[in-house]
């Protein structure tokens, strides 16, 4: 680094320090002894952020609703929140399920749920038919009575709904969405399939809570309309709507997501580190940022606040085709990628770059669930060698070996699977839920494994 550019990094960490200061975000006086590993950080984020400040990575406070990105059409309020978390969590939702004894026992959270950092906690989520639950839904099974044919299972592994205020499009396929990165793909919204739940015109988010109700053999019933509560929080969340309208399958899409705009990791060391905090962070997780965000690359993909970004990538990695549970056959579109829902075979096989917050709470990684650890994932992609027959022209660009050192990579795994860890997500859960149903599930097993009566 030259004279200028010292001065001139000097002089944005004295300023970054007294901004600290002045704005109290710094608790402590201690909290703002940046050390030289901190200043060397700084630099590199500023070099990848647009606009060259660091702080593009931060995120908002949850009820900062103000900051948090949204739906034009869809303002996230705290009446709205509260009762898309009610029905996010409501077992009672569960009004179409294939077979009468599953009938209130599965919600949203079922397959997305805080235990497993908003994931399902097993390769292949199940709503209805599902058994069980466990400690974080690793131990939910099909149903003695549902065949695997009848199962409502995820196809390929469950995203998590961290950062859903990130993504204008939700899936792997990026297949909800009417908006943003799917603007004109309208040929694509094939009616009578849930793709077709894009023309309600919103952005991902929205169509994905909006189409899961119906998807999930879920419903707004009686149990929810004339619970005096439930009737309430509709009225304050939808002051506009009324009658039959009021209680509509779009409203209750639009509450959900509007919650799940607000599930965001803020708590996490590396938010912390952002925020001010220089010791957030262990030396060796700053070494990891380091590597993220220079020399690994992984920042050309994964970027802004969720470490995401509205592309999709072919890298070769193992689908649930031979290596899945339920499910898993090879008539599939999901295991196309982008290429399932676009058609082209030029998008065959292209996933899309998703978030990289709270990974070690479920050890499932890839579209297909095929890695169980964040190590793993991170070997694959420094030897850059395809496990699946794809041809080398629809591998990204972005997949090449990274040479990599072991010392480096424990460094890096040290940054993603704790420094980007916020150990707090139960904060999401409600206490309680307006119909007293037990949640996340509510079929005997999970009762007794969740302690619910």
């Amino acid at each position: 680094m030259n004279t200028m550019q010292n001065t001139f990094t000097q002089k944005r960490l004295a300023i970054v320090l007294v901004g600290c200061i002045l704005l109290s975000s710094c608790k402590k006086d201690e909290d703002i002894s940046a050390t030289a590993i901190d200043t060397q950080l700084m630099e590199q984020l500023n070099d990848v952020a647009p606009g060259g400040d660091y702080h593009f990575f931060q995120q908002p406070k949850s009820n900062d609703f103000n900051r948090i990105p949204q739906d034009p059409r869809n303002d996230v309020n705290g009446d709205k929140v509260s009762l898309g978390q009610a029905l996010y969590h409501e077992t009672q939702l569960a009004i179409h399920p294939k077979y009468a004894e599953a009938k209130y026992t599965y919600s949203c959270a079922s397959c997305h749920h805080a235990a497993a950092g908003f994931q399902a906690g097993l390769r292949q989520g199940i709503s209805d038919g599902g058994w069980g639950f466990g400690f974080a839904g690793e131990a939910r099974i099909p149903h003695p009575n549902y065949s695997l044919d009848s199962l409502d299972v995820q196809p390929i592994r469950t995203p998590s709904t961290l950062n859903s205020a990130y993504q204008d499009v939700m899936l792997w396929n990026g297949q909800f969405g009417a908006t943003g990165t799917n603007a004109g793909t309208e040929v694509f919204w094939t009616a009578g399939t849930p793709k077709e739940e894009n023309s309600f015109g919103y952005q991902g988010v929205e169509i994905q809570a909006i189409a899961g109700l119906k998807v999930h053999r879920m419903g707004i019933g009686p149990e929810i309309t004339t619970n005096a509560e439930y009737q309430e929080m509709f009225e304050k969340a939808f002051p506009k709507s009324s009658g039959d309208e009021l209680y509509s399958r779009e409203n209750a899409g639009l509450a959900i997501a509007a919650y799940e705009r607000t599930l965001l990791p803020n708590q996490a060391p590396f938010q912390s580190w952002l925020g001010g905090d220089f010791r957030a962070m262990t030396e060796q997780q700053k070494e990891g940022a380091l590597l993220f965000f220079g020399k690994a690359k992984c920042v050309s993909c994964h970027t802004g606040p969720a470490l995401n970004r509205m592309e999709f990538h072919a890298l070769g990695m193992p689908d649930l085709i031979g290596n899945g549970i339920y499910g898993s056959g090879e008539d599939k579109s999901e295991h196309l990628g982008r290429g399932g829902f676009t058609g082209n075979p030029g998008d065959n096989y292209k996933f899309k770059v998703p978030q990289l917050y709270n990974l070690k709470d479920s050890p499932f990684f890839g579209h297909g669930g095929t890695f169980t650890s964040v190590r793993e994932v991170i070997e694959y992609k420094n030897q850059a060698i395809s496990s699946e027959p794809i041809d080398p022209n629809q591998l990204s660009e972005q997949f090449r070996p990274l040479d990599l050192t072991e010392h480096e990579i424990t460094a890096l795994v040290a940054f993603i699977e704790e420094a980007l860890y916020d150990d707090d997500l139960v904060r999401y859960t409600p206490n309680s839920l307006p119909s007293g149903a037990c949640f996340p599930n509510a079929d005997p097993r999970s009762r007794e494994d969740l302690h619910c009566r």
